[in-house]
């Protein structure tokens, strides 16, 4: 009867219904794959943004965010007056970027209705615009459309295009402005500071240049880069494809301007310096020259020049070889200049006085094999009258009687062989042997210039000693206040003892009669110099050189100047360089308002009965 009941409902019984069974491994299995993939997406999201979102900050802000560089304007270069001597003036950069230009086939332009949307990752650029641009440039249209089509290998090693492209640095705001009224496409202009000398080659040495990013090559602008240059500022920014600034993301850092540096050069006997070397050294067909002049007071350099020089202002056509700062980087042997230095030596140490006689024979003495010889023999003379003639006999004679040490010492005391220290680059400290290794040959001829080499700064700094009461002051291109403390070499009585010799030197019977100032009275000593040449004495080239004080009553001046391989004729430091000397001195003396010490006739030159005296040692 109950299985009537279930046939009739239609229903199945119990023991044959299918009941629905999952495997227990099989849920683990599952749950344990979702939890598996839920940490790695947990272990992945704590990696990008906990370990590793500095690095995907900087991948994203390098593809929007820009921070650019706000240059410090150089700081300006004036001399003793506060007058220029290197100034920045802004200028304009024209620079594009390549990846954003698609250059057109020749002869196809871009549409006259086209217009830049977001969406364009390249601009089209007609080759006529290209020749437009590099025509107001003045650059060749074929180079120009080389260098944006030129692509570089990028680091998975696919070609790609610059990002940055200077076109040309440094031109004047007009022409900038031309170039972008051709509204090219990714063509922009950026301000940029260029360097001015005013006084161009008269100052080269002094000054020196810097390249087209701002950094000092030479001189004083690579000396004192860091105090010139400033410190650079920042803006950071956001930028959109195309490269316009969208907005500012930070404050603005502003930069520090450079500093002005005040120099000790006074510009005007600069000029006077420069010019008159450099026609010396043209009228003697010279292979250069230089000239320093000092403030015997103080140690300030008022004026350092070399010829030739060079124009700083146009730096592309600068030859090396004019680059050469000889007042303070060449050495030569200073011959006769260095007797007053030998002189002042035995003084000082009690060996000979003014008027001690010193026999030198018939103008010759031999030491060993080898001889040394006068111009002009002078025979039984007082010392002042050995400097007056250049005797080389007379200083040998005196350097003899001083032991060697004491004489090597004596030498470093005054700066030879010795670095200035100015902060000058490449400054040579010049060359002394150590004494121990001087045989007596060589301690004679060093009393009159050879077997020792210095620069003309040094023969300038030396001279300080004979200007005041024997002190020696350091050497220093910058402006100062007061003096700083000198270096006691000789005693007050020597240093105007050698000051008359030095005047005598001038005066008629003396090496250096053209070295005389109308209305002054100066002293000096000139030097003849047979110049080494492959390792021999030269019997042509000569380095002629003078070096002096005025005016003679009171010291304000010192002036050394150096003439390297003039003509055979004008080999005489009596005759190359102490005119120059005379003409410095005459027109800077009246430019510092220094009264005169001489009636203005007081000039007495070779001839009418004066006696031109020559030396060649």
């Amino acid at each position: 009867m109950r299985q009537a009941r279930t046939v009739a409902t239609g229903r199945r019984p119990d023991k044959y219904a299918v009941k629905p069974k999952l495997e227990r491994w099989r849920v683990w299995f599952v749950l344990t794959c979702l939890m598996g993939l839920f940490a790695a997406l947990l272990g992945r999201s704590l990696y990008l943004q906990a370990w590793n979102e500095g690095f995907l900050q900087d991948q994203g802000d390098a593809r929007y965010r820009r921070t650019l560089k706000l240059e410090p304007n150089r700081g300006m270069i004036t001399d003793r007056n506060g007058e220029p001597l290197a100034i920045s003036t802004p200028v304009q950069s024209i620079w594009l970027s390549p990846r954003s230009m698609q250059v057109l086939p020749v002869g196809q332009s871009r549409p006259k209705d086209w217009k830049q949307t977001d969406d364009d990752e390249q601009v089209p650029v007609s080759v006529d615009e290209i020749k437009k641009i590099a025509s107001l440039l003045a650059i060749s249209p074929d180079e120009l459309q080389a260098k944006i089509n030129a692509t570089r290998k990028n680091k998975q090693g696919e070609d790609v295009k610059s990002d940055f492209l200077w076109v040309k640095r440094h031109i004047s705001p007009a022409d900038a402005k031309r170039v972008l009224a051709l509204n090219v496409p990714g063509v922009y202009s950026q301000t940029e500071y260029r360097r001015y000398y005013p006084a161009g080659e008269v100052m080269a040495h002094v000054v020196g240049f810097t390249n087209l990013d701002g950094k000092g090559q030479e001189g004083f602008e690579l000396t004192k880069d860091s105090m010139l240059a400033g410190k650079a500022g920042s803006r950071t920014v956001i930028r959109d494809r195309r490269g316009y600034i969208v907005e500012d993301v930070s404050t603005i850092v502003p930069p520090q301007e450079g500093q002005t540096l005040q120099l000790s050069i006074d510009r005007r006997i600069q000029y006077l310096a420069y010019r008159e070397l450099k026609n010396a050294v043209d009228n003697s067909q010279a292979a250069g020259g230089a000239i320093v002049v000092l403030d015997a007071r103080t140690g300030e350099v008022l004026a350092m020049a070399n010829a030739p020089s060079y124009n700083p202002n146009s730096r592309a056509k600068i030859d090396p070889a004019h680059k050469r700062n000889r007042a303070l980087t060449d050495l030569y042997e200073p011959g006769s200049t260095m007797k007053a230095v030998t002189v002042a030596m035995a003084l000082n140490a009690g060996k000979v006085t003014p008027t001690t006689v010193i026999q030198t024979g018939g103008g010759t003495m031999t030491i060993g094999p080898a001889t040394i010889r006068d111009d002009h023999a002078v025979g039984a003379a007082t010392v002042e009258h050995i400097i007056q003639k250049s005797s080389n006999v007379g200083a040998a004679k005196m350097a003899l009687m001083m032991e060697r040490e004491q004489m090597s010492d004596f030498m470093h005391a005054v700066g030879f062989g010795e670095k200035l220290n100015t902060g000058f680059p490449g400054e040579s400290p010049g060359r002394v042997r150590p004494w121990k290794t001087w045989r007596p040959i060589e301690q004679a001829t060093m009393a009159y210039g050879y077997g020792v080499s210095v620069s003309v700064m040094q023969m300038a700094r030396a001279y300080q000693m004979f200007a005041g009461n024997g002190e020696v002051h350091p050497v220093t291109f910058t402006k100062l206040v007061a003096p700083a403390p000198g270096k006691q070499v000789v005693s007050a009585e020597t240093a105007a003892q050698v000051r008359k010799m030095l005047e005598m030197v001038t005066l008629p019977g003396g090496t250096a009669t053209r070295a005389q100032v109308v209305g002054y009275r100066v002293g000096g000593k000139t030097g003849t110099a047979k110049k080494l040449v492959n390792g021999v004495y030269s019997d042509t080239a000569r380095v002629g050189s003078f070096v002096g004080l005025a005016p003679i009553s009171n010291p304000r001046l010192i002036v050394a100047v150096m003439i390297d391989e003039p003509s055979f004729a004008l080999r005489y430091g009596g005759l190359v360089a102490a005119p120059v000397f005379s003409n410095v001195v005459a027109g800077s003396l009246r430019l510092l308002g220094v009264p005169p010490d001489a009636p203005t006739t007081n000039i007495l030159l070779p001839g009418n009965g004066v006696e031109d005296v020559k030396e060649d040692a």
